[in-house]
């Protein structure tokens, strides 16, 4: 019986979660209400009281369910000894990329993290969530970047500025995308500027 509870509270979790998908998608964030999400997901407003502390916590709950899995790619690239960290490095964001413009669910995510959602009053909380994210992420990107240096040689005069650089890259190409996705190709175009952006560095990655 405990684990049929058990079971039960996940799957009400995740109905929560999926209903918030749709009607943030549809309505926004700052205009959905806890109420709102738990119409959509035939539950009681106390069933996302359970799960939930908040409407902040609900959208991380949500953004993290999708985002995690790609986060933890970046996150191990360049932990295994001997390998080209950048080149892993780019593997994984080509592989984060190419997830968010062949999934439906990644991609309607996406969108609202990117276009739906004001950081202001309850959701400054999903503000901290996402300064955090960028800034891990941009850490593995210094850590790659100095790695490439280390292995080729190279003096790089400001790693950290050069991560933003590639870190801001990598999200403007998505951001471009999400507006208007049949302009151009998320993957491929992401996979030539960066190529381009490290050959500037002296990093270019030689093809294998």
């Amino acid at each position: 019986m405990a684990r049929r509870t058990k079971e039960d509270a996940f799957a009400t979790r995740h109905q929560l979660l999926d209903a918030a998908e749709r009607v943030f998608a549809e309505k926004g964030v700052s205009r959905t209400s806890l109420n709102d999400i738990a119409q959509a997901a035939g539950a009681s407003r106390g069933a996302i009281y359970w799960h939930f502390k908040n409407k902040a916590d609900l959208f991380n709950a949500m953004l993290e369910r999708i985002t995690l899995p790609m986060e933890e790619a970046l996150q191990k690239s360049g932990q295994v000894s001997g390998q080209d960290g950048l080149r892993e490095l780019v593997a994984a964001i080509l592989d984060a990329l190419r997830k968010i413009a062949s999934d439906k669910r990644t991609r309607q995510v996406f969108e609202v993290a990117t276009y739906k959602v004001e950081y202001v009053d309850e959701l400054l909380a999903i503000k901290a969530r996402q300064i955090k994210s960028h800034a891990d992420v941009v850490c593995q990107m210094h850590h790659a970047l100095q790695d490439a240096c280390s292995r080729r040689n190279l003096p790089l005069a400001s790693p950290m500025a050069m991560s933003h650089g590639l870190h801001a890259l990598v999200v403007g190409l998505i951001h471009s995308w999400l507006l208007a996705p049949e302009v151009f190709d998320l993957v491929k175009t992401a996979e030539v500027s960066i190529q381009i952006y490290l050959a500037g560095l002296g990093l270019g990655l030689a093809s294998t």
